[in-house]
């Protein structure tokens, strides 16, 4: 079939609930045209679909592969250097040789290493914290973790975290293009400073790994580096900020979940259903089809943008049984938060150590902690790509023991 097109799309429902709105989409339409960001696309909400399309390589991450072979060369980008050099931006083999070279110096061992000092930045940051009077936990806690976590971990000096918290949202959210274009350029020329003062004078932050990982000879271009930098103060930033932000109001409602957090061992299972269930990153970035190819039995032509919903996908009930119940006993193998196949994210295990440590170290401190907000009070960030509210009013309360 050619399949239906439907001209509602990305409305002030989905930006309140998204969950509702995909889980709409999956049962009535599961492949259709939607407005998404000043153009048309292809969504898909099935998990056997969004986890095919994610490895299939007929949907390209670069819009040129699916232009004629002859025009290629002389198209230009999609998006502006240095976003369009990003891994998310690439395909084979350019996306192959930079995820080599990257990957060795954002190494598991360099993020298991990093525990401790998760572990400090909560707690300094929650020591800090009244207990009695209502704070905005998304400002003062959930944006602000990660945020000094990734940049020790690149090697930003302090005096510029909160100027970076600002700029990646602007590039994450919808904004008008000239501000988005602003942002990029504002963010790229600190980044290009940072890296020539890292090759002058080396650490021992990611930033300086970067500069010297190397393959046979090959090495990241100073515009590689301040890609790959840009995408991890982005990605790495904003998608824990939401899973905290939103894993928090998930535990407020469910006390059993909650008290997983006392228990070591039973955290890590609750996190990986908190990323099924939230999907902090609830849709994949854009890809193209580099060719007429069907999904879930719908045709999409040639050159058409396809959105794989990762959200949509992690609560289908075909793949998870009672997709919209919070069970941290299920088993969450297979689940999508993370995407699949060669873009799956790299910055994978850093959510998961900043999600343990930052839920566990707020809720085992604060027992009580309440939100004082109404949901129907709560304004939520216009974007495609993450679901949050922008403020979230909380009431902290004791601390245990207290």
């Amino acid at each position: 079939m050619t399949g239906a097109t439907q001209e509602d799309s990305f409305t002030e429902h989905y930006w309140r609930d998204p969950h509702a709105a995909l889980a709409g989409t999956r049962e009535t339409c599961p492949v259709r045209e939607v407005d998404f960001e000043g153009g048309r696309t292809w969504l898909v909400t099935r998990y056997d679909d969004v986890r095919a399309g994610l490895a299939d390589e007929r949907l390209a991450k670069d819009w040129r592969s699916s232009l004629p072979a002859e025009e290629r060369a002389s198209a230009p980008p999609g998006l502006p250097a240095p976003m369009s050099h990003m891994l998310t931006s690439l395909d084979p083999p350019e996306h192959t040789r930079l995820r080599s070279l990257v990957t060795q110096a954002f190494t598991a061992r360099r993020i298991a290493t990093l525990r401790p000092r998760v572990e400090s930045v909560a707690e300094e940051l929650l020591a800090d914290l009244p207990e009695d009077e209502p704070i905005d936990l998304v400002a003062r806690y959930a944006i602000v973790l990660p945020m000094v976590v990734i940049s020790e971990l690149l090697g930003v000096p302090e005096i510029d975290r909160d100027e970076f918290a600002r700029l990646s949202t602007v590039l994450i959210d919808e904004c008008p293009e000239p501000e988005l274009e602003r942002a990029s350029t504002q963010m790229a020329t600190y980044l290009e400073g940072l890296v020539a003062a890292k090759r002058a004078a080396p650490d021992d932050a990611l930033l300086s790994a970067l500069i010297s990982a190397s393959d046979e000879g090959d090495r990241l271009s100073d515009l590689e580096i301040v890609a790959m930098a840009m995408l991890l103060l982005m990605a790495g930033h904003e998608t824990t900020a939401v899973f905290i932000t939103n894993s928090v109001r998930a535990l407020v409602a469910d006390d059993s979940a909650r008290e997983r957090l006392a228990r070591p061992e039973s955290v890590p299972s609750l996190i990986e259903e908190l990323l099924r269930w939230l999907s902090p990153a609830l849709n994949a970035s854009l890809r193209f089809a580099t060719e007429d190819l069907e999904i879930g039995g719908v045709t999409i032509p040639r050159g058409a943008s396809v959105t794989l919903s990762t959200g949509a996908a992690n609560r289908d009930p075909a793949r998870f049984g009672d997709p919209e119940v919070l069970d941290p006993d299920r088993n969450t193998a297979g689940h999508l938060a993370f995407g699949y196949g060669i873009h799956r994210c790299l910055g994978a295990a850093l959510v998961r150590l900043e999600g343990e440590v930052g839920l566990a170290a707020l809720f085992n401190r604060f027992p009580r902690l309440r939100v004082v907000a109404d949901p129907a009070d709560l304004t939520y960030r216009r974007s495609v790509h993450v679901h949050a509210p922008r403020t979230l009013p909380v009431v902290l309360g004791p601390r245990a023991g207290g």
